[in-house]
This record gives structure tokens, C-alpha cells and sequence, in this order.
């Protein structure tokens, strides 16, 4: 199990939508018009095949008080952070910080991605590393922590969120 978490309004719907279509194809060519989202109430299942089959727990933003309940069965994180939000960063941070030092995910491998590379606004990874002081906390945590930027929207970075996936569910057994 792998889970999907980050704030509100980060994309995580549209990513793990976009995976399951690039992940269910020979992996290439055009991803097309986004398909239609909305906010997660609760919490989704994706499975996708990376080529082992790995089902995705998407959790809304809205029930990170919760999201503890849901750290048992979890092999892998994917944490969303919005590259075009500059105040939502210092929260997401928050976030990340007690997520890396929760017990439950000692031994889970963490991506953190930046999504939403492909507005006029975003901030590079380089800023949000030294903002968030990332290398400090990279270096601290007990995970195996990587990065990548990607769009969502545009399908930017996907294959390399699908490339990770495998390799940490091989890594696994």
C-alpha cells in the first residue's frame, strides 16, 4: 500500500488519476484533456501496475488529523506540495515534518513531489528546498526521502513518480 497524502487543493486527485491512465498504457504518448476532479472527502483507491500492481490511498487533505489510522500497511509515501502556493508552504512543511517523524512510517520510502511546475508562478525546487531548509530535513529523517517536480496537469515527471514506485515496491519484496 502506498499512501497519498498532502494539503487541500495540491492536485493529488488529478496525480493519482493521471498515474493510474499512464500506468494502464504502454507508459507514452499524449495523456490528453485532464479529466474532471474533486476535492477527496474521505479516501480513494487506485491500483496501478508499475508492473507489479500497487494500490494507491489517496486521503483528503481535509482528514489529516486521521491520517495516522492509516500509516500500518503503508510500504510508501507520496507527499503532494503546491509549487504555485507560496503560503500554503510553511504548512506543508508542518505536515511533512510530522509525517517523517511518525512512527508508523519509519520504514517507508517518501517522494515528495512539487507539483504544479507548469504555472507562471511556481517556484523552483530550489527555492522550496531553502525555504523549507529540505536538505536539513532530509538528512534527519529516518526514511529514504527523494524529490521530483512534476505537473499533473501536463503529465510532467510522471514517469519518473511511476519509475520510483516500482523501485520502492522491489525494494520491498
Amino acid at each position: 500500500m502506498c499512501l497519498l497524502l498532502g494539503p487541500s487543493g495540491v492536485g493529488k486527485t488529478l496525480l493519482v488519476k493521471r498515474l493510474a491512465q499512464l500506468s494502464s498504457g504502454d507508459g507514452k504518448g499524449d495523456l490528453g484533456d485532464p479529466p474532471p476532479t474533486r476535492p477527496t472527502v474521505g479516501t480513494d483507491l487506485t491500483d496501478i501496475v508499475v508492473p507489479r500492481r500497487i494500490t494507491v490511498r489517496e486521503l483528503g487533505g481535509c482528514m489529516g488529523p486521521i491520517w495516522p489510522s492509516y500509516y500500518g500497511s503503508c510500504r510508501c509515501l507520496l507527499f503532494v506540495m503546491d509549487a504555485a502556493n507560496p503560503t500554503q508552504l510553511s504548512a506543508s512543511c508542518v505536515q511533512l515534518l510530522g509525517l517523517l517523524s511518525a512512527e508508523g512510517l519509519a520504514e517507508a520510502s517518501v517522494l515528495i513531489l512539487f507539483n504544479k511546475i507548469d504555472l507562471p508562478c511556481y517556484m523552483t525546487v530550489e527555492e522550496m528546498k531553502s525555504l523549507m531548509r529540505l536538505p536539513d530535513i532530509i538528512a534527519s529523517a529516518r526514511q529514504n526521502v527523494s524529490t521530483v517536480e512534476i505537473s499533473a496537469r501536463r503529465g510532467t515527471g510522471l514517469p519518473a513518480v511511476l519509475r520510483w514506485l516500482q523501485d520502492a515496491h522491489r525494494a520491498d519484496g
